[in-house]
């Protein structure tokens, strides 16, 4: 209970704040966030970290189907097996529509 009573404080005390500082410094704080997104060093640093976590994903794969072997229920392997299908080669285009490559 403590913890949703934070909450619920913090909430209102952010938007008080907010709706003080008003529309221009959300256009400010807006136009600050899309600069910092379209940075070349934060996309190559974004991508790298995917294509990360792509490859340790796919070691827990191995490492956990290795360890796991048969036990797993027919239905979740026939998922996963789909889904691997769906994309060949591990060419996935992400949600904002940018390749992962």
């Amino acid at each position: 209970m403590r913890y949703k009573l934070t909450f619920v404080v913090g909430l209102a005390l952010g938007y008080v704040l907010g709706t003080r500082a008003g529309r221009e410094r959300y256009e400010q704080l807006k136009k600050s966030a899309r600069q910092v997104a379209q940075n070349p060093a934060v996309r190559n640093t974004a991508e790298t970290a995917a294509q990360q976590g792509r490859v340790y994903a796919g070691k827990a794969y191995h490492a956990v189907s290795d360890k796991v072997g048969d036990h797993v229920p027919q239905s979740v392997s026939q998922r996963v097996r789909h889904l691997r299908d769906r994309h060949p080669n591990g060419e996935v285009e992400d949600d904002w529509g940018t390749s992962n490559t």
